[in-house]
């Protein structure tokens, strides 16, 4: 049985975590710290080719079960007040404090029945989640070598403590980042026939851009386009000859972010051209749709019934890099409530806050999907 005694460890590492945030590739003292937690527990950090994050085993066997929680931060200056905030220029504004202390917590649960394992339990502290590029260190480094399938979370505020969403398939969506370039020909504002009006050329292509989603999206599909930040010219009498603009993509099904990318670049390029423009698009290393496996998911969700009042969540349009992890291997993704006020801040704000009392049923999720999933692949 777990006690309060053991949550209320868990709360004050949260805590200390949530103090000494570190941004994405620089969580150098995070990695310390989890690595001398786990020592504590008698477990030994495995020695992978990453300058930060951790990857410990716990049993033993061939069959494998990864658990993974990342551990970066935001360059964000905290304003919520709390007893416990950010003593440095970064914050824990995701959550992510609370997903590896969850992950601290399963592990000491995990290693005490360590004997009793149907297998070995992988669990990944991934760096650089908010930059996208962590999942993918991981996987260079050897972290899915084997694994059968692989779990995560995220924390979401308007979710309550005690709940847990769920659903098969897309429950994150896939991101596009796109930088656009437009080259013109500058000139003075009194004799714009003297050149090629850059500012009109982005801001007919912004609005042109609209036109995707509200005409070639089916209203059964769904899509977001925004353009975000624009930067052109620098005074008042002139055209100036170059801008830029750029904005993300977001989808749930891979043929509409097919479509919606051909029609992005079809627009930019025939709209420039109308005006005599050249321009270049550049796109980002984003992740691809955050997608439930078919088989385990409902696995999963009748799991958590256990422990969790589970729901059958809407997807969140927000992306997330455990979509690398799920492009290889079979994958469940969750959002623990941590919150549920319903004004309370979302991810990335500088007042977010998440709830202690939240952390049981993270804990839980991790523990019982591993123990669940070594049961449903030793009898495969």
């Amino acid at each position: 049985m777990v006690d309060d005694e053991f949550y209320n460890r868990l709360m004050t590492t949260r805590h200390h975590i949530h103090q000494h945030p570190e941004v994405s590739e620089s969580e150098y003292e995070t990695t310390d710290y989890i690595k001398t937690y786990l020592r504590k527990l008698g477990i030994v950090p495995l020695d992978y080719p990453l300058e930060t994050g951790v990857i410990v085993e716990i049993g033993s066997g061939l069959l494998i079960i990864a658990l993974r929680a990342d551990i970066d931060a935001l360059p964000i200056l905290e304003r919520t007040g709390l007893d416990y905030a950010s003593t440095n220029n970064a914050m824990h504004a995701c959550g992510h404090d609370f997903h590896q202390t969850s992950l601290l917590g399963a592990a000491e649960l995990l290693k005490a029945r360590e004997s009793e394992l149907k297998g070995t339990v992988r669990l990944i502290f991934q760096p650089a989640e908010e930059n996208f590029q962590g999942a993918h260190k991981v996987i260079r480094a050897g972290g899915l070598v084997d694994v059968s399938a692989i779990v995560g979370y995220h924390n979401n505020p308007h979710l309550k403590p005690g709940q847990l969403g769920l659903r098969s398939g897309a429950i994150m969506a896939g991101v596009e980042q796109f930088a656009v370039t437009v080259e013109g020909i500058s000139a003075h504002a009194a004799r714009p026939d003297l050149g090629v009006d850059a500012v009109l050329t982005i801001t007919t292509i912004v609005n042109n851009l609209q036109q995707i989603v509200a005409r070639t999206v089916s209203p059964f599909q769904s899509a977001v386009l925004s353009v975000t930040h624009i930067d052109v010219g620098n005074t008042w009498n002139v055209l100036p000859a170059e801008g830029f603009f750029e904005g993300t993509i977001r989808t749930f099904d891979p043929q509409v972010r097919l479509a919606v990318i051909d029609s992005f670049e079809k627009i930019v390029r025939d709209t420039a051209a109308q005006f005599g423009a050249k321009v270049s698009i550049e796109w980002g290393n984003s992740p691809k749709v955050t997608f439930n496996d078919a088989s385990i998911t409902p696995l999963i969700f009748e799991t958590a019934k256990e422990y969790a009042e589970v729901i059958e969540t809407l997807p969140s349009t927000g992306g997330e890099d455990f979509a690398a992890y799920q492009e290889r291997i079979p994958g469940v993704f969750a959002f623990v409530g941590s919150n549920g006020d319903e004004n309370a801040p979302d991810w990335h704000h500088d007042d977010f806050i998440v709830k202690d009392e939240a952390l049981p049923v993270a804990v839980n999720y991790f523990v019982q999907s591993a123990l669940a999933l070594l049961d449903y692949y030793q009898e495969k």
